[in-house]
């Protein structure tokens, strides 16, 4: 059962990813004062529940958050799941990456394109993890 489960919230994180239909999570991170804060961001790209990646600002309060705390949670939420997985979160500016993680929509906030200095990736890596699906099971695991 929790391997159907695992492959139920593969597909749907996979759903999510390149700016797709409704393709944003909730990223929790700790702020400067020690207090987690939330932000709706679109997924870029995703492997699985094992990995998420983001594209924003290199001068964003995210950014910042991860440098201070690289301590982080991403949830995927809708009326039929709760996706709630806990990890690390690091901030890239690699050309390499930037290019692969750069989707349609980001122009608007890039007009420098995957060469915009501001432009950088955040690359989530899950250590454990809470998948609630189809209201039916919950499988609460580590990877």
């Amino acid at each position: 059962m929790s391997q159907k489960i695992i492959d139920r919230a593969t597909s749907v994180i996979a759903g999510k990813a390149k700016g797709g239909n409704h393709g944003c999570c909730v990223l929790a991170l700790i702020d400067e004062d020690g207090y987690p804060t939330a932000s709706t961001l679109s997924v870029s790209k995703a492997e699985g529940i094992r990995e998420v990646t983001f594209c924003t600002g290199l001068d964003s309060n995210k950014a910042a958050r991860i440098r201070a705390s690289n301590r982080a949670s991403v949830c995927f939420s809708s009326e039929e799941y709760n996706i709630t997985l806990v990890g690390t979160i690091e901030v890239l500016t690699d050309s390499e990456t930037k290019k692969e993680m750069w989707y349609d929509g980001c122009e608007e906030y890039f007009p420098g394109g995957t060469e915009d200095p501001n432009y950088c990736v955040l690359r989530f890596r899950t250590k454990r993890y809470s998948l609630f699906l189809d209201w039916e099971a919950e499988v609460v695991g580590m990877l």
